[in-house]
This record gives C-alpha cells, sequence and structure tokens, in this order.
C-alpha cells in the first residue's frame, strides 16, 4: 500500500475495540509489561509496524525536525522585525485600522529594545537576543508570516495541526506517518516540556492518523521533569513481561482478523512492540549524564536561568542523533505579556536565548544542522500598538518564524510587514506554505501525502499551501 499517495482507503472508525481490546490501554500505560523475547514475533510486529521507515517523494534536504515552541507568541517587532517608523512614531495613533476584533488602544508602541545588523548578512536582531544574533548568519527569518486565530487555542492549533478549529493530526505526526522512523528502537515522534493550554494533547497527536503517529512526550509546560518516559521500565522479570506481552497480542490479533483491516488497532499493536524495544535503547539516550561540561555550558546548563531550556535543547539533539524523526520543544506559554512587555520578554529571552544558540552550534559543529531543519516560532506575533499601559495584543496578521539547516538559505531576510509591523505586506507566508515548505525539505509533496478519512482525503495544509522556493538552498 501506498502512504503517501491516497490511493488506497484507509478509513477508520474508532468501533469497540477500545472498549473491549487491550489496544485500547494504550502503550505508554503499560510498557512495564514488555521485555525482550520471541524473535519471530518481533519480526511479525515489526512487519506491521505502522512507522517502519518509509521513501520520501524527492531527494530530501533534511532527514529530521527540531520545532522550538515559543507558546503565547514571541513580539517580532522587538526581536527580529525592526521597524524604524515604529520608533519615530511613539506614541502616536495607528495611521490604518486595526483588526475589528483587537483589544489594543490604536496608539503605537517603540520597541523597548535596540536593533543592530549582525554577521555576514547583516541581518537585524534586537539586543534581546545576543546569542542567537551571533548565529544569525545560519538563520532564514520569515518576516511575513500569518495565520488564522486571534485566541490562543485557535492559532496554537493552527501552527501544530494546519486547522484552527477542528481536531486534525499534528505535523509531527504527518511526518511519522509519511517518513517513519530512522531508530526502530525509539518513536519517530517526541515532544518535550509540551504545554497542558491551548488544546494540550491535541497539539501532539494523531487524531485519526494511526495511533502510533502521536508524539511520545517527556515533561510539561517548558520542562523536562525527571526526564524520563513513564512507565517505560517494569518490575517483572523479562521472561514474566514477556509472556503478558504475548498473551495481550494475541488478544489484539485475534480482534483484528475479527474486525479486519484496522490501522488505529495495527498502530497499537506496533505501539506494544516499540515500547518493548524502546526499554533497552531510550534510557540511554536520554541520560544526559555522559555529556562534557563543555557542551552542557553551550546550552546553559548548570545556570539558574537557562537550565531548564538548555536541557530541553540537549536533550533535543541526543534525541536527533538517535534517529528521532520530529522533535518539539516547547515553552510554557511564558510570551504573551498582555502587559509587562519590558519584564516578561526579557525574561523569557533570557531563559532561551543561549540554550537555542547553544543548540544550533552544537548541530553545526557535529555536521547535524545541514540535515536538521530547526524552526523557531510562535503561534502568532504581538501588535505594534499598546495594549494597558505597557503590553502588545496577539497579531496573527503579521510575525516571524525563522529556520535553520535543512536545507533553506541562512542568513536571509524574507518577506516584509508594513512600516510598523501590523501585517504581512511582500512575500507573504500564510501557516498552510510554512507546513507545505517544511514537508517539501523533507522530501514530501504536501499534495500527495494524503490519509484517507470520512470519505475524503486528508492533508496537513488541507486544499492550500504552496513551497515558498525562495528560501530553499
Amino acid at each position: 500500500m501506498n502512504r503517501h499517495c491516497g490511493n488506497y482507503d484507509v478509513t477508520t472508525t474508532r468501533r469497540d475495540w477500545l472498549k473491549h481490546s487491550a489496544c485500547g490501554f494504550g502503550y505508554m500505560a503499560l510498557a512495564h509489561m514488555l521485555a525482550s523475547g520471541s524473535p519471530a514475533r518481533a519480526a511479525q510486529a515489526a512487519e506491521s509496524s505502522a512507522v517502519s521507515a518509509q521513501s520520501p517523494h524527492m531527494t530530501p534536504r533534511a532527514k529530521r525536525v527540531i520545532f522550538l515552541f515559543m507558546h503565547g507568541g514571541p513580539s517580532h517587532v522587538d526581536t527580529f522585525d525592526y521597524k524604524p517608523k515604529l520608533q519615530t512614531d511613539d506614541g502616536k495613533s495607528l495611521p490604518f485600522d486595526a483588526p475589528k476584533n483587537i483589544s489594543a488602544k490604536p496608539t503605537l508602541l517603540a520597541s523597548p529594545w535596540k536593533f543592530a545588523q549582525h554577521g555576514e548578512s547583516g541581518q537585524w536582531v534586537s539586543e534581546l537576543l545576543p546569542h542567537t544574533a551571533a548565529m544569525v548568519d545560519d538563520l532564514c527569518v520569515i518576516r511575513s508570516m500569518h495565520s488564522r486565530g486571534q485566541s490562543h487555542g485557535q492559532a496554537v492549533s493552527m501552527i501544530h495541526t494546519g486547522s484552527d478549529n477542528l481536531v486534525r493530526p499534528s505535523m509531527g505526526a504527518w511526518v511519522s506517518y509519511g517518513l517513519g522512523t530512522e531508530n526502530a528502537d525509539l518513536p519517530a515522534f517526541m515532544v518535550l516540556g509540551p504545554s497542558t493550554a491551548h488544546g494540550g494533547p491535541r497539539n501532539y497527536g494523531s487524531a485519526f492518523l494511526p495511533a502510533s503517529h502521536q508524539a511520545t512526550a517527556i515533561g510539561a509546560n517548558g520542562s523536562l521533569g525527571d526526564g524520563r518516559i513513564s512507565n517505560l521500565l517494569g518490575k517483572l522479570p523479562r521472561t514474566e513481561q514477556r509472556r503478558q506481552l504475548d498473551l495481550i497480542q494475541s488478544f489484539n490479533r485475534d480482534h483484528l482478523a475479527q474486525a479486519g483491516h484496522d490501522d488505529q488497532i495495527e498502530g497499537a499493536i506496533a505501539s506494544y512492540e516499540l515500547a518493548y524495544r524502546m526499554q533497552g535503547v531510550a534510557p540511554h539516550v536520554l541520560d544526559m549524564s555522559a555529556e562534557s561540561d563543555h557542551v552542557k555550558d553551550m546550552y546553559g546548563i548548570g545556570d539558574k536561568e537557562t537550565d531548564t531550556f538548555g536541557k530541553l535543547c540537549l536533550q533535543a539533539r541526543r534525541l536527533a542523533e538517535a534517529g528521532v524523526r520530529f522533535i518539539e520543544l516547547a515553552t510554557g506559554n511564558i510570551w504573551d505579556q498582555h502587559s509587562n512587555l519590558l519584564k516578561g520578554h526579557e525574561a523569557n529571552a533570557r531563559k532561551t536565548d543561549k540554550p537555542i544558540a547553544g543548540l544550533l552550534a552544537d548541530l553545526k559543529q557535529r555536521g547535524m544542522l545541514e540535515d536538521t531543519l530547526v524552526i523557531w516560532g510562535g503561534e502568532f506575533g504581538r501588535t505594534p500598538i499598546v495594549q494597558g499601559k505597557n503590553g502588545r495584543d496577539h497579531n496573527p496578521q503579521g510575525f516571524t518564524v525563522w529556520m535553520a539547516g535543512g536545507g533553506v538559505k541562512g542568513g536571509l531576510s524574507y518577506g516584509e510587514t508594513d512600516e510598523y509591523g501590523y501585517y504581512a505586506m511582500r512575500n507573504k507566508v500564510h501557516m498552510h506554505d510554512l507546513h507545505a515548505t517544511m514537508l517539501y525539505l523533507l522530501g514530501m509533496d504536501h499534495e500527495r501525502l494524503t490519509y484517507r478519512y470520512a470519505g475524503r482525503d486528508f492533508r496537513l495544509t488541507d486544499v492550500y499551501g504552496h513551497v515558498v522556493k525562495d528560501i530553499v538552498a
């Protein structure tokens, strides 16, 4: 069967197996039952694995993605989108209409941070991000993003799933579905420190794709927690664990035989076997103790302000190195400064700037940046007009996202917003375009990466999106 072309019917329903089969429990909760055992049975499960490696549609420029999700919406006009007119017109009225549902005053608010040009490319970055500014020649800064969703819930869903109001598979799940895994002993999709707000697990779920494509999560709300996968290791002897798994899988396969072809059941069976294989690999990959002090310092690990996000970034590099296909890091909803812009954004920048620059430098020195696509961005930007006394409201009409490595042009600023930074104006890039371009860099045609469900073919970009070829190296 061809998972890319959408020419086979994999329409699925939830049926009664969630109630009557062990499949319905999810492999994370039962992973403690799993251990090494019958090679024949493991091979049988591997043959049906929904995340086995797949061939791309075209020659890929990137093998994997690290998505740095800046939850809450960092202000583009205070980070990467320098607007001299905003500085000179501070305190004046916005000379054009703001969106009708905006709650901010139509009074322009200058950035409290100075901007300067950096690197050989001369890209503008504010003093808020000095470490990232040092890596600017590796960044492709898209300054003309726009999206749907004035609220966090809508916009967070949009950046993750391509839909602002419907439950759809996340982009990590689509990548897992389209390309499979580089390492059969680890999940293809992992999320570190995921937020429990604004959709929570829906933002890294698989929706109607087979369950094996949903993310394996570690930690929550911008933190790794104890850095372990919950319930991965059990207390029973490995032989007993294998016997329990064999019994569960026999029930599952019997039910699958009765139900006929069902990607959800097959995905659950494969997930159980993956959890068993993970027992021998994941603890080592997740153990950062062997990293040198020099490397830890690059990420800011050990420093009070940068330690938490530094660990997320270092763990992302280790997972990428081990063959995880799509890795998301989340900050928690920290960038949402409706008030106290100066204090809030400075605190957030101190937490994330050095770790992110450290990740880029570390990937580069290991020769991994060239085939690892790093994406930085929030669900939207912030308004150039003031909210309250010293804040900025949500702005999906124009904002900034940057990409690095993985086949994009470094040292490039692409697109423009208006002279104050409110609306995307030139070379506009919609969220669907960003998703289409990400898939293209991974070697996939977003129009061919489809899944038939409820009588129609679905895709990450819905019926929209175009590849932004101008940013491709």
